[in-house]
């Protein structure tokens, strides 16, 4: 069952596989950092856990529904010549699901930049609730977790190899996921540049369903670049701060 273990070339799939759940989870965290920024406090790291917690089950579930997910790809019907897969409607639903909530997410932080206290986050976190952001998460997972497993699937034909590395990967954000969420909760700026990248995500998922492959190393790259930039500007106006004050 474990005779894998003694193949040198079994352990380079697992850790390229742990490497690219990893990148493909980056999306997800941050997802899950913007939903639980408005929770109060004392909830917020519950709600990380949970939801990656969510997203390793659901990771877990469709590896071993393999046969289903196999059949996701046979086209349903076509439209306008094109084929389109069971896979296809959930990658162009999800998309359009994160990209409007990400636009409501930029449109929320700009109406009320300013205008927010620490009483009236607790207000809005509690008016959401602690499951209506669970829900919004494991809608999400769905769509991630099919990209990710779909990868996995193709690059591996192991189901253990496939499962260690998900719930090695899920392990590893989440012990990153609450740096990760402080510090895009102390930047308004990361916010916006999150919720952007989420929307290009987004569009890459419709994109995806419609059979026009775009590949995320382009759109990783731009976010890091960006998220570089702004760095740099949070440093330099940390730093002039601390020099007024002194």
């Amino acid at each position: 069952m474990f005779e894998w273990i003694l193949s040198a070339e079994m352990w380079v799939a697992l850790l390229t596989l742990i490497g690219l759940e990893i990148v493909l989870g980056i999306d997800n965290i941050i997802f899950i950092a913007i939903l639980v920024g408005r929770l109060p406090k004392e909830q917020r790291q519950r709600a990380r856990i949970f939801g990656l917690g969510l997203a390793m089950l659901t990771r877990l579930m469709l590896l071993l529904s393999l046969f289903w997910i196999m059949k996701l790809t046979t086209p349903l019907f076509s439209v306008f010549s094109q084929d389109i897969s069971g896979r296809d409607i959930i990658l162009i639903l999800g998309g359009l699901f994160l990209i409007a909530k990400s636009t409501l997410e930029i449109h929320h932080d700009i109406d009320n930049a300013g205008e927010k206290s620490d009483e009236n986050l607790l207000k809005e976190g509690a008016k959401r609730g602690f499951f209506g952001v669970l829900i919004q998460i494991a809608i999400l997972d769905i769509v991630f977790s099919l990209d990710s497993v779909i990868t996995a699937v193709g690059m591996v034909n192991n189901i253990e190899i496939m499962m260690i590395a998900v719930i090695i990967a899920v392990l590893v954000m989440m012990l990153a996921s609450k740096s990760i969420s402080e510090f895009v909760d102390e930047n308004p700026t990361i916010k916006i540049l999150a919720l952007a990248f989420l929307i290009l995500v987004g569009v890459t998922l419709v994109a995806e369903g419609l059979e026009f492959h775009i590949s995320k190393g382009y759109i990783y790259f731009a976010m890091a670049f960006s998220l570089g930039v702004e760095t740099i500007n949070i440093y330099i106006k940390k730093k002039h701060a601390s020099q007024r004050k002194s």
